[in-house]
């Protein structure tokens, strides 16, 4: 059913006591999506899949509440399995154009699937592209669509030295990556560099995305942030937060590792990662291990040394998009699509009139804004923007006068039916007697303990009123 044929008149009210139990036990419901930001063409009737192939993580004890309340309605287990579709935004039919997704338990909390098949045709004339979720109950009840990030397209990796102007296709320092590495170029040989159970892995079925970043006190060249060869870089899992040793990272060539290399790193560039502080000790698998190997200098090179096919590496960048909702106001499962997605804010005014204004996509009139348990007058002037007032701060803790502390309350969309789609955002009071010209802000996304996704920070300045952003 659309949300153009449910009539919204007829659900329960929305009422601040039900949102406050909400954001008290928070029974949300995450779709995760993981994926390469670029993905290599196929010609003719060869078939590159994608590499790392995408990745979808269900956590949230909502998932399981939402299994519940079918089963409550009369559904067999059989027909409450989670499964989806996965394909490129310009298939016509998900069920046909698509990989089906199957979705296995991981923990109590989390539920993962794989898309191992994927592949865009030199038929498809685009450089960019998205990856479309579609998600059903085995039952047939729809879930929803999600979308992944921008995918851009090249036809193979380059071999030229990077430049400044091809931005998009280097390495930047604080970036998500993934590594892969391919014995004798085979990809049924292809591992993963994970991470399990606190434990650096090479995997076959599952891959882990690790932000990298230039190591501190760096001896070796760096390019406005971007990694270059010969860098002192660290590897940090995103999901668990386990650091790699400092490592210097080198360019290889026919499985020579170049010392004196010092070019930007690319996307799909083959590199090797020596351990610092040894003597050409590098990064290495050995079946499902990760181990150090001891690398050999060329007699008639002595600017290169001779690696062994595991201590070759694959690097891409990775893309990471969340989508947090709960079903927990609305009287049945229902029907997630479309799904709100804010991409900023922006304050007008302050003191006792202030407008904020949302900056996303897929807006709708059937959405109201919410400061924590309070609702705000909501305007919908378009698919991506809403208006609202910022509620008055006494509704929340009495005479504004008498505030001595910062107040902070998540933002929230709330649709008619109940249900609610968790935001990034969350607004500050601030007292007035404080100097709010001088007023800073910190703006940032934390990983907790569901979250695949790492800290960023950024800074705003407001007047009276301040925006901070947290998972």
């Amino acid at each position: 059913m659309s949300l153009q044929d449910q009539n919204f008149s007829s659900l329960p009210k929305v009422n601040r006591d039900s949102v406050r139990q909400y954001l008290q036990f928070r029974p949300d419901q995450s779709v995760i999506i993981l994926h390469a930001k670029v993905a290599q063409k196929s010609y003719g009737n060869e078939k590159r899949f994608f590499c790392p192939p995408p990745c979808v993580y269900l956590t949230g004890h909502g998932w399981r509440l939402r299994q519940e309340q079918l089963k409550a309605s009369g559904l067999g287990e059989s027909s409450c399995r989670l499964f989806g579709y996965m394909g490129l935004d310009s298939s016509s039919d998900p069920r046909t154009d698509s990989f089906k997704l199957s979705f296995e338990e991981q923990t109590d909390r989390r539920m993962f699937a794989c898309a191992k098949t994927l592949y865009i045709s030199d038929k498809d004339k685009r450089k960019h592209f998205r990856l479309l979720l579609h998600m059903y109950h085995s039952g047939g009840q729809e879930i929803g669509t999600f979308n992944s990030r921008l995918i851009k397209v090249i036809s193979k990796p380059s071999q030229k030295r990077q430049s400044m102007k091809n931005a998009d296709l280097c390495i930047s320092s604080g970036s998500k990556v993934s590594l892969f590495n391919r014995l004798r170029s085979q990809t049924v040989s292809t591992r993963y560099l994970a991470v399990e159970d606190g434990a650096f892995v090479a995997s076959a079925k599952q891959w882990t995305a690790f932000t990298v970043t230039l190591a501190t006190h760096s001896e070796y060249t760096v390019c406005d942030s971007y990694i270059c060869y010969g860098c002192v870089v660290q590897l940090v899992c995103t999901d668990s937060g386990v650091v790699l040793p400092p490592m210097v990272i080198r360019k290889v060539n026919k499985q020579h590792a170049c010392l004196d290399v010092d070019e930007p790193v690319s996307q799909l560039h083959k590199c090797a990662f020596q351990f610092r502080d040894s003597s050409h000790m590098y990064l290495c698998l050995s079946n499902e291990k990760i181990i150090q190997f001891q690398a050999s200098p060329c007699p008639k090179e002595s600017n290169k040394v001779l690696l062994n096919d595991g201590s070759c590496w694959t690097i891409t960048g990775t893309e990471v998009v969340e989508y947090t909702f709960s079903e927990s106001l609305t009287s049945h499962p229902t029907t997630i699509s479309p799904v709100p997605v804010i991409n900023g804010l922006e304050l007008n005014g302050g003191g006792h009139v202030a407008m904020l204004e949302l900056h996303g996509e897929n807006f709708g009139p059937h959405l109201q804004v919410w400061f924590g348990n309070m609702q705000a007058e909501t305007m919908f002037r378009s698919a991506r923007s809403l208006l609202c007032v910022v509620p008055d701060v006494s509704i929340l803790s009495g005479e504004w006068r008498w505030m001595r502390q910062p107040i902070t309350v998540p933002l929230s969309l709330i649709r008619l039916d109940g249900l609610i789609h968790r935001s990034s955002y969350s607004f500050t009071y601030t007292p007035e007697h404080s100097a709010p010209s001088q007023a800073n802000c910190t703006a940032e996304r934390t990983a907790d303990s569901d979250s695949l996704i790492d800290t960023i920070h950024q800074e705003f300045t407001r007047t009276n009123f301040h925006l901070f952003m947290q998972s």
